[in-house]
């Protein structure tokens, strides 16, 4: 069984510039314990007849072909939209500039 120090946590933590309060520290350790155990728990299930996964099923690419295409009319487009001028988008302005 691992056990983690409060003083390792607390290493640790000053290592990484991080300001924990005692109490932190102590929860902290406790939790990294616990995760500890875990991952070894896990390390004794784990044999090399056994392939590691990322992932419980196979992953395939989901993404349709890149195939190109003829591009939209601006005309059309531009008969979608609430305002325009001259082929471009008109939106209300927002910061005040003139």
């Amino acid at each position: 069984m691992s056990t983690i120090s409060r003083d390792e946590v607390a290493r640790v933590a000053a290592l990484a510039r991080i300001d924990l309060s005692e109490d932190e520290v102590s929860r902290l350790a406790g939790e990294l314990d616990v995760i500890v155990d875990a991952i070894a728990k896990v390390s004794e299930v784990a044999t090399p007849d056994v392939p590691a996964t990322s992932h419980p099923l196979p992953l395939t690419n989901v993404f349709r072909e890149d195939v190109p295409v003829p591009a939209l009319d601006p005309i059309e487009v531009m008969a979608g939209a609430p305002a325009s001028d001259e082929g471009r988008f008109l939106v209300p302005q927002i910061l005040g500039e003139e």
